[in-house]
């Protein structure tokens, strides 16, 4: 059925249906439907058996987002991507690391089905303007505006400032101690006057439905669910009542150093920091929908392979 002329793809087409639609779930759910076509192609016609499977499984995902956008816009709150673990690489794709960064998915979700993967498919993936255009159904001209505008629009959203790792975990090493430590001066003194914290519970945990805006707003909340109080209510609306032992470390998520809580033995909540100039925080983001953090705890294997 052609699966040992399919599985050295596999890791590739998670890559790109992972950038294309922001869940490993539906990553996984295209790549099996991109299988199928494959297994009832015609392979000796294909010259090119990447490329074919690339254009297959991107041209799967743009529809599958065109779907989902429905169910994403009535979601319980502010909506985040699915988180991936990713780390330890064995594979040493580290270049690939940054095209995952949850601030960068969350900028993303806001371009259009065609736009998002033109932009990934160049700027991630390498692929010539051509190639892209002939993947999504466009010509090179209007691949080029498409992946311009993209392009145009994420370096507005994101922001200017870009940290190196070593700065970007010693600021979260700060973050976890003031906010796990009770510490709400030292917090505050962490965030920038206007940080926004951006969280996803989905409706399956206890999680703000609206974002969080200022310093002393966002630090007061942070403070409140990491005492002991707060967190067994937080407990409590996942269903995991009886007290539970926690773990707190920083883990790579998503390609950065994230604060990874742990009750039990299971992932229950992450948060990943957006540096800005002048070493304070811009953007909390928490991630506590069980459904989002199912990979989190995954090293290797095909859900990490969606990740770098």
């Amino acid at each position: 059925m052609g699966t040992d002329d399919f599985t050295p793809h596999r890791r590739r087409l998670l890559d790109v249906a992972y950038r294309i639609l922001g869940t490993v779930t539906d990553a996984e759910d295209v790549v099996q439907e991109a299988w199928l076509r494959w297994s009832a192609a015609d392979r000796a016609a294909v010259g090119n058996p990447q490329a074919f499977l690339v254009t297959v499984t991107s041209r799967l995902a743009i529809d599958r987002l065109r779907q989902v956008r429905a169910r994403r816009e009535a979601y319980p709150g502010p909506w985040l991507p699915e988180l991936v673990s990713t780390q330890p690489d064995p594979q040493g794709r580290a270049e690939l690391a940054e095209s995952v960064e949850l601030a960068l998915l969350v900028v993303l979700e806001t371009l259009s089905p065609l736009e998002r993967a033109a932009f990934v498919l160049h700027e991630a993936f390498g692929l010539a303007h051509a190639e892209v255009g002939d993947i999504i159904g466009r010509s090179e001209a209007a691949t080029r505006q498409l992946t311009r505008r993209a392009r145009d629009h994420v370096r507005e959203a994101r922001p200017r400032f870009e940290a190196d790792r070593a700065e970007r975990r010693r600021l979260t090493e700060r973050f976890l101690g003031a906010c796990f430590g009770g510490d709400l001066a030292g917090l505050v003194e962490l965030l920038a006057a206007d940080v926004r914290l951006v969280s996803d519970g989905g409706g399956r945990a206890k999680a703000p439905l609206r974002v969080i805006e200022g310093a002393d707003r966002v630090g007061r909340f942070l403070t409140s669910i990491s005492n002991d109080d707060g967190a067994q209510r937080f407990l409590e609306s996942i269903g995991m009542a009886t007290p539970a032992e926690f773990g707190v470390a920083i883990e790579d998520v998503n390609g950065v150093p994230a604060i990874v809580v742990r009750a039990a033995g299971r992932v229950i909540l992450v948060f990943s920091v957006e540096p800005l100039d002048g070493g304070r925080i811009g953007t909390v983001f928490l991630v506590a929908n069980p459904e989002k953090l199912a990979h989190v705890s995954r090293s290797g294997g095909d859900a990490a392979s969606a990740s770098a």
